[in-house]
């Protein structure tokens, strides 16, 4: 049987998340100070250094909570990406490496984190478009 979580306990699970990731305005569980995280785009053999194609930076604050629903902070999201693939996973990382997300959905439209195209090309510019968690 499935376990259900209040809604209030949903936006706290959720809000844990942006702090774990690190805020201007929150303690961070990293080791080096209080800069957002990362977002990792990879192939869908992404794990650890296996499969990542680019490591978009975050913002200062990196989401926003609103109900059972994480909605990343996109302006200006953007990296070069580092390896040639098909992006199909990511995960959200700390400013220190340590994975706060993983099993992240990777496209152009349905998935958690949607970018302007799959195919990414080693030297070509990354962006994030939209990036939500909902907790279910």
């Amino acid at each position: 049987m499935a376990v259900t979580y209040s809604s209030g306990l949903k936006t706290n699970r959720l809000n844990l998340v942006i702090n774990a990731l690190g805020t201007a305005t929150a303690p961070t569980i990293s080791t080096t100070g209080t800069a957002a995280g990362t977002l990792v785009i990879g192939t869908s053999a992404l794990s650890g250094a296996t499969g990542v194609l680019a490591t978009l930076p975050l913002n200062t604050t990196p989401g926003t909570v609103s109900g059972s629903t994480l909605t990343l902070t996109t302006s200006g999201v953007s990296a070069t990406a580092g390896a040639t693939g098909t992006a199909a996973l990511a995960e959200l990382r700390n400013n220190a490496g340590t994975v706060i997300v993983s099993g992240l959905t990777v496209g152009t439209s349905g998935t958690d984190i949607t970018i302007s195209s799959t195919s990414i090309t080693s030297g070509q510019t990354v962006s994030l478009t939209s990036g939500t968690i909902t907790h279910g």
